[in-house]
């Protein structure tokens, strides 16, 4: 039988889970009130055509790699917490670590297997982009897409 990834909205044990870090941070920053994430690994291909072949020739090249997602926005997870002490991701909250362009770290928990077995983590280092807040009176609550344009490879845990 197949596993699936089974992330269970409402239970804390197998939910989706996001946490951003910079530098040194050992404690990070759990995003709050995600609404819903995209992974994207998408390779990016070369195509040449030669005079003696009737079709193209493709060779695979390095990926773009991002994660996207819109959250709920939580006052302090967004916009930091101004009685920290420490420069960290909490500190800077969300719109910090976009607008000073930090690198930051992330942990992305997909949840657990349908048949309750530990999943899986996808990690790396990357930077916020695409920040885009709304309210409207059919949401009136602000709403963000979020994007982590990554540097480098995912690694799986």
């Amino acid at each position: 039988m197949s596993k699936y990834i089974y992330p269970a909205p409402g239970n804390a044990t197998s939910q989706v889970t996001l946490n951003l870090k910079v530098g040194t941070d050992t404690v990070g920053l759990d995003l709050p009130a995600l609404q819903d994430v995209t992974v994207n690994a998408a390779n990016d291909v070369f195509t040449w055509t030669q005079l003696d072949a009737a079709s193209k020739n493709q060779v695979a090249t390095t990926a773009t790699n991002s994660l996207g997602m819109n959250i709920v926005l939580d006052q302090t997870a967004f916009f930091g917490d101004s009685t920290a002490t420490d420069e960290d991701a909490q500190t800077a909250g969300v719109f910090g670590l976009s607008n000073l362009k930090q690198l930051v770290t992330f942990e992305l928990f997909m949840g657990k297997e349908s048949d309750g077995s530990a999943g899986k983590t996808l990690t790396g280092q990357g930077y916020i982009t695409g920040l885009a807040p709304t309210v409207s009176a059919d949401s009136p609550v602000w709403v963000s897409p979020i994007t982590i344009t990554i540097t480098g490879d995912y690694v799986v845990s």
